[in-house]
């Protein structure tokens, strides 16, 4: 009686972020790890997540809010700001932490074989556990001021979840295999997430762009899917407690083109990812 052999693997090869989906168990195992060595010796523990932007948003709510004035310009300007700087942070720690991942659990790669997508894809659940809270502060702060979104706008505040979730996650896996090869990927790193704060309208006006910069440049702009989730969540969460709905000028083709757009490029950003981590995760190992 014949039996069929199993399919053979390559060692230290998996099937990319299936084995994710896979190995559940697994990743909350590495989730809580992640969150337990992160506060580990901390006074304050998950408080931190409330401090830190509440630090960024004060800093950035004299300079430009006070000393610029763009306060006086922009009706609630606060929750505006808020918006994007809940956002871009979301962003950042996904990428900063998930390009660290792989480095930073090395010692734990040389030891046992476990899917190292496992890695990246905690630190996506890690930072839900920080922007939960600080999402929950802004609705509270849209409430208060007589916040009345419609369908449409829960729909492009998910969306801009989803784009920057995945984008993030595209980037950081993407950083995480050159890091494993050249640790100038580092460096790399720290730069976007510095630019990144000023690459997208969080701190000003999307029309500043537009009236201070070529038409080219403007275009390029949009296609970088951090403006689009920021302009989403602006439309979503800051629009609906002003009083400008009727004559805001949100930014042309937002929901029709340039969202379809910045889907894609997040989609394909975490499939070159997934495709960069597999082609070269069998040699982590021993790199490290």
């Amino acid at each position: 009686m014949s039996t069929s052999a199993p399919e053979l693997m390559t060692p230290g090869k998996g099937r990319g972020l299936l084995d994710v989906f896979r190995n559940r168990y697994l990743l909350r195992l590495v989730v809580d790890k992640e969150i337990q060595i992160r506060y580990r010796g901390t006074v304050l523990g998950l408080l931190w997540s409330y401090l830190k932007p509440a630090v960024q948003f004060g800093v950035f709510y004299i300079a430009m809010g006070i000393f610029l004035e763009l306060n006086k310009g922009l009706e609630n300007y606060a929750i505006y700001l808020f918006s994007g700087i809940v956002l871009i942070n979301f962003f950042g720690e996904i990428f900063g932490n998930s390009s660290r991942s792989i480095t930073d659990n090395g010692g734990l790669l040389k030891k046992i074989y476990l899917p190292r997508q496992l890695f990246p894809v905690s630190n996506l659940f890690v930072a839900l556990v920080h922007f939960v809270p600080q999402l929950l502060i802004l609705l509270i702060a849209c409430l208060a001021s007589g916040w009345h979104p419609n369908f449409k706008q829960f729909l492009c505040m998910i969306a801009g979840c989803v784009i920057v979730a995945v984008f993030a996650l595209g980037l950081g896996m993407i950083f995480a295999t050159f890091n494993v090869f050249f640790r100038d990927a580092e460096n790399f790193v720290d730069m976007i997430m510095m630019v990144a704060t000023w690459a997208s309208p969080v701190l000003y006006l999307f029309t500043m762009v537009q009236e201070k910069m070529p038409a080219w440049f403007y275009y390029i702009y949009f296609a970088n899917p951090l403006t689009v989730a920021v302009e989403l969540f602006h439309y979503g969460f800051w629009l609906p407690s002003t009083e400008l709905w009727q004559h805001w000028h949100v930014p042309a083709h937002l929901m029709t083109i340039w969202t379809p757009v910045a889907l894609l490029i997040a989609f394909g950003t975490l499939f070159l990812g997934d495709f960069l981590f597999r082609r070269y995760e069998g040699n982590f190992a021993q790199e490290l």
